[in-house]
């Protein structure tokens, strides 16, 4: 194909893929979002193929093959509730691919001046540590080691000894040609990936997940002046700015600056009282209560705002959280879903659990539209969410929250809480909530407890 029509079709896939970014900016137009972003993607993909230079399509094909396999099985499979997870493991193949790019061009020589090393050192350093990082994330989101931050003393020294021997290693191999320094500077790259991750704490995921994100688009992006490949540059350029831009207003959503998200190891300090019910550690006592008393609480309720944390998606409770409310609104019952920024896993991770169980986009409320509107609500339901009801962030200073916005659910009438227990969050610390006088608390798995709060509705 003559290139001026590959170049031309490199120009409409970013056109969709600014317009997918567009799309995905609101719950309601998400899917076309999604729709518009992959057709780009396709149009780049059959481009890149017809392109003159690629005259072997044997291994294109296998790739293609495996990929498609494991994309269609992931998205059938994976459930909403594990979708971080899936979502940090993809993001770290898209960096360790743009990295495995860089390499091969390095090792077969195809870099040779300044121009062609900078983005080949940059695209390997840097897709190195996002496809290390986001893997000891899903890790860690998956369970399958621990969510609390892992530290030892004089971590920070550590990196920044590492950072600088990869600094120093790059310089080196802009000047001088080195197979073996340049495998050293990527195993550095990974370890610091590694290191960079482990103490950081599940509360701060979402935020960790963005900027890893936005490193993957950056190495995307030097792997396109890599390649010269036009839709590659402008792709994860896109990919780079929107993450960059996520992380901060993510960051600014919590309280807490960058630095203080990526190095304070927060939620390090674990401070867990009573099991169940009953006294504190400082002699606090809860409040106890059944699903028939809260079903009549709900039932004869103006006003009721759920908030969903990250117990919801455990629990996997969101198809019985829109029962409930769908019972109680056929009782004149007005009900509003109270979004956090940064509830859950991942960034939109409520947003994406509610919509998976039909919840209508008019009813998801963000935290600055709604907690002025909590003086004025009967009933506020908080499923699972610990750390961002938590009223420590505005009336202890000194807590390691203080400052943090939350969803003032304080604010309400009467506050029921669904949760296993009063074990603290990921932020380690305890929630002054669950010892307030008009707060309720209904122990058990969520969406038992929703279940138990759906049937004595209906026998109210």
């Amino acid at each position: 194909m003559p290139q001026i029509w590959i170049d031309a079709a490199y120009l409409l896939a970013a056109v969709c893929f600014i317009l997918g970014l567009r799309f995905l900016s609101h719950p309601r137009t998400a899917r076309r979002g999604n729709l518009v972003a992959a057709a780009g993607m396709g149009v780049a993909l059959i481009a890149t193929l017809l392109d003159a230079h690629i005259t072997n399509y044997t291994w294109i094909v296998v790739g293609v093959v495996i990929g498609t396999a494991v994309g269609v099985a992931g998205a059938r499979m994976v459930k909403m509730t594990a979708m971080p997870q899936m979502v940090a493991l993809f993001n770290g193949v898209g960096g360790g691919a743009a990295a495995l790019v860089a390499s091969s061009d390095y090792l077969r020589g195809g870099a040779t001046g300044p121009g062609d090393l900078v983005p080949v050192i940059f695209s390997a350093a840097v897709g190195s540590i996002s496809f290390a990082g986001s893997m000891i994330a899903f890790l860690k989101l998956q369970e399958w080691m621990t969510g609390r931050p892992l530290t030892y003393p004089g971590q920070q020294v550590v990196n920044a000894l590492v950072a600088l021997g990869i600094l120093a290693i790059s310089g080196y191999l802009l000047v001088t040609a080195s197979a073996p320094l340049y495998v050293t500077l990527v195993v550095l790259a990974l370890l610091l990936g590694v290191a960079f991750v482990l103490p950081i704490g599940g509360a701060d995921m979402p935020v960790v997940i963005s900027l890893l994100n936005a490193f993957t688009g950056l190495s995307a992006a030097a792997t396109g002046f890599v390649l010269s490949n036009t839709v590659l540059i402008v792709g994860g350029t896109l990919v780079g700015a929107s993450g960059t831009l996520l992380t901060l207003m993510m960051s600014r959503a919590m309280g807490r600056s960058i630095a203080n998200v990526l190095f304070s190891a927060f939620g390090s300090a674990v401070l867990v009282p009573a099991a169940r019910g009953g006294p504190s550690q400082d002699g606090r006592t809860v409040r106890s209560g059944s699903a028939d008393d809260v079903a009549v609480l709900l039932a004869y309720a103006n006003s009721v705002v759920i908030v969903p944390g990250y117990g919801l998606a455990v629990a996997q409770a969101q198809h019985a959280v829109h029962e409930l409310a769908e019972l109680l609104e056929k009782r004149g019952v007005d009900v509003k879903y109270a979004i956090h920024p940064v509830a859950g896993r991942m960034p939109g991770h409520m947003n994406v659990l509610l919509a998976e169980a039909n919840v209508p986009y008019e009813q998801l409320v963000e935290m600055d539209e709604i907690n002025p509107q909590m003086e004025r609500t009967d009933v506020a339901l908080v499923v699972g969410a610990n750390d961002t009801t938590n009223p420590a962030a505005k009336n202890t200073p000194g807590s390691p929250i203080y400052g943090m916005p939350i969803i003032e659910v304080d604010e309400a009438h009467n506050v029921v809480v669904l949760k296993r227990s009063l074990g603290a969050g990921f932020a380690g610390i305890d929630n002054e909530l669950y010892y307030n006088p008009k707060t309720t608390m209904l122990f058990g798995d969520a969406k038992k407890s929703l279940s138990e709060l759906v049937s004595a509705v209906k026998n109210v």
